[in-house]
Parts: C-alpha cells; structure tokens; sequence
C-alpha cells in the first residue's frame, strides 16, 4: 500500500495522529478532515466527502472513548455515536469503491471472564464487562459491519483489536481518561502539591496490558499491507502487569515518593485482561517500545502539553 492515498478518520485522536505519523513517514499522502469541516456522525456529509476524495484506503480511528467514569455516565452518548460513526464511514467507504478498510476496535469487546490469553475466537462467547457494555457492543458491530461487507460486496475490510493504549495525545481530564493518564496526572499533581498521598481506583489486583499507541499504529499499517482476513486480528504488548504496579512504575517516572493507598470501594472491572497475539506476531510484527520507556516519553508529553493547563483546572 506505500505511496497510496489514505484517509485517516480521527486523525486528531490519540490513536487517529499516531497512524497518520506512520504513514506519512512511510510516503502515503494522508487524507484528514477535521470536526469543523465533517461531522462523522452526519451520514450525507461522510458519503459526499468520499464520493469527492475516493481514498485508496481509510483508516478508522475515529471513536468516542474513555475510561470507566465516562462509560458508567454517558451509556446512550458511548454506544450511538460509535455505531453511527463507524456505521457511516464504513458504508460510505463501500459506496465510493474504497475496497480497502481497517477498523480499530478494542480488547473490551471480548468476555469479562475469556480465557487468558484472550484469543479471537473468544469472541460473542460470554457475557461482557457491565462498565464498558455500551462501547464494546458498538465496537462488535463494526466488528460485524466489516465482515458483512466483505461477505456480501468482496470488500477488503479487516478490523484490528488492541489492548489498552497509552502515548502522546491521550486524554487527561481527571473524568473521562483510561487509568494509564488518569495516573500520571493524579501523580503528577500530587507531586507538585507535595500531598502525601495518591487515591487509586479499586484495588490493585486487576491485571491489563499496555500497548504505546506508536506501536499499534505500526502494527495498523503492517496490517493494511500484509493481513486480509475475514476474522479480527489481536494486537497486544505480550505481558500484563497490575494496577498496582502500574501505579508504582508511574510514581518513579514522575518521581513522586508519597503513599499510594486503594480504594476498594470503586469498581476494578475486568480481573484480567491479556490479548494472545500469536497470530499477528506469526506475520511478522511485534512491540518495539518497552512499558517504562513509554511511560516516560508519554510523561514528558504531558509536561510540555498538557500540565501547566490542567494543573489549574484541576
């Protein structure tokens, strides 16, 4: 695929900046739109704005995310405009002859209690996490949407499932953020106001992976090149770790050395939640950015993008 036009839908996103920052290095000219010029979840508008530009490709980055505050709060806002987003961009894709499509999903559409390592075929085999229901059924749907086009029309369309993801460009707002920036804000803070103390959510015990959002966005453009598959592909670091050691590898990297205390009266989620990646691995992709390493440069990010105006929100 290098050298062909594609869009990225959500290019200002975490995810969505990263893979554009992939393709373009590789030489792809990259098609964006912004909110201000397209609205994802006005049908007429994504099937005008294909029909005139007609990509080569589209990446589909574009979701509306968050951790499990802004699941628990905004249930009709998470499973319709991720429906409708992808609902959109998917069909019009199809209508304008784009034959190639890679939908980023989540590791949150499989079971709360799969098998560990989670393998695809997990897939529709249990009941969900109740705390992030409304995405993962919106994110199986794309899921499906994928699938049916490729069945009925030929299309090549394949859909990607990462773990959690963490890098530059992620959400810090103390509310709606996944717990790896939720922390490193909370650390933050509490450095600089020398409190003695940092407030976690749960327990501790809850196992997750992290994968930097650079990696997944080469592992995105390895895919668009090399996977064509009907089946969706998992795309995960290869280790888990606790929350409670997550928030240990945090507090070093911002150098905060007060107490961390748990709160076990606030909902851990997911026991365990560790992707098997045996099969994207088997084409020759893997992790290149080692988890304390991406902490740190996902820190320094922070502290020159995003500290000093939260800080004085918060």
């Amino acid at each position: 695929m290098s050298g062909k036009r594609t869009w990225v839908a959500g290019h200002n996103g975490m995810v969505g900046s990263a893979v554009a920052r992939c393709l373009a290095a590789r030489g792809d000219e990259v098609l964006k739109a912004g909110r201000d010029s397209l609205d994802l979840r006005n049908q007429s508008g994504v099937q005008a704005w294909l029909q005139q530009h007609r990509p080569d490709a589209v990446v589909l980055a574009a979701a509306k995310v968050g951790g499990i505050y802004a699941n628990e709060a905004y249930p009709a806002d998470f499973i319709y405009d991720n429906l409708v987003i992808e609902t959109n961009v998917i069909h019009a894709a199809h209508l304008a002859g784009v034959d190639r499509l890679v939908f980023l999903g989540s590791s949150c559409i499989y079971p709360k209690f799969a098998p560990q390592p989670i393998k695809e075929e997990a897939l529709l085999s249990g009941a969900l996490e109740p705390t992030n229901e409304w995405y993962a059924i919106a994110k199986i749907a794309g899921i499906k949407l994928c699938q049916a086009y490729r069945k009925q029309y030929g299309r090549r369309y394949i859909s990607v499932m990462p773990c959690n993801l963490y890098g530059p460009g992620d959400n810090f707002d103390p509310l709606t953020s996944h717990a790896m920036a939720a922390l490193i804000r909370r650390f933050h803070e509490a450095k600089a106001a020398e409190r003695a103390e940092v407030v976690v959510w749960g327990t501790g015990k809850p196992l997750r992976e992290f994968l930097h959002v650079d990696d997944l966005a080469r592992a995105a453009v390895f895919l668009l090149d090399d996977y064509d598959g009907d089946a969706p592909i998992n795309c995960g670091a290869g280790s888990d770790v606790t929350i409670a050691a997550l928030a240990g590898i945090i507090a070093g990297v911002v150098d905060y050395r007060g107490k961390v205390v748990f709160d076990p009266t606030k909902p851990d989620g997911t026991p365990r939640k560790l992707m098997d990646s045996s099969r994207i691995a088997a084409l020759g992709w893997k992790p290149q950015i080692a988890l304390p390493d991406g902490i740190a440069a996902t820190y320094r990010w922070y502290l020159e993008n995003k500290a000093a105006g939260a800080t004085l929100a918060a």
